[in-house]
């Protein structure tokens, strides 16, 4: 239940839409591609607030857990050195090279929970 409410609140913020890709995907039954990721995750006391939150697609999601993209405080895209094919990496993001943020900044990622993902997860 908590899950499925964490994914609704997220993804309105974010209008469906994946923060790094600026994809915005639905599948034939009417559901959003793009799933709600948490930025402090919740097995290290993350909660299950909006702005603890980011909208990302499958790949974004699988690359922001692991480490190998992360956000600055003004959601700048960085990417980590340890990527393989960055050339690929810098195609995949959107154009501007920062996250799409909610409309609404009491929304948007909160700097603590991006310091703690800088910190905890991501690979320099």
């Amino acid at each position: 239940m908590r899950d499925r409410i964490f994914r609704r609140i997220v993804l309105r913020a974010y209008d469906e839409r994946c923060a790094i890709t600026g994809l915005k995907l639905i599948n034939r039954g009417g559901r959003a591609e793009v799933s709600a990721a948490h930025i402090r995750p919740v097995e290290a006391n993350g909660p299950d607030v909006v702005n603890n939150g980011i909208a990302l697609s499958g790949t974004a999601h699988w690359m922001f857990d692991r480490g190998l993209i992360s956000l600055s405080d003004d959601l700048g895209i960085l990417i980590s050195r340890q990527v393989n094919d960055p050339d690929s990496v810098h195609g995949f993001i959107n154009k501007s090279r920062r996250a799409i943020p909610p409309r609404r900044q009491v929304e948007r990622p909160h700097p603590h929970f991006l310091q703690w993902h800088r910190e905890n997860c991501f690979k320099q």
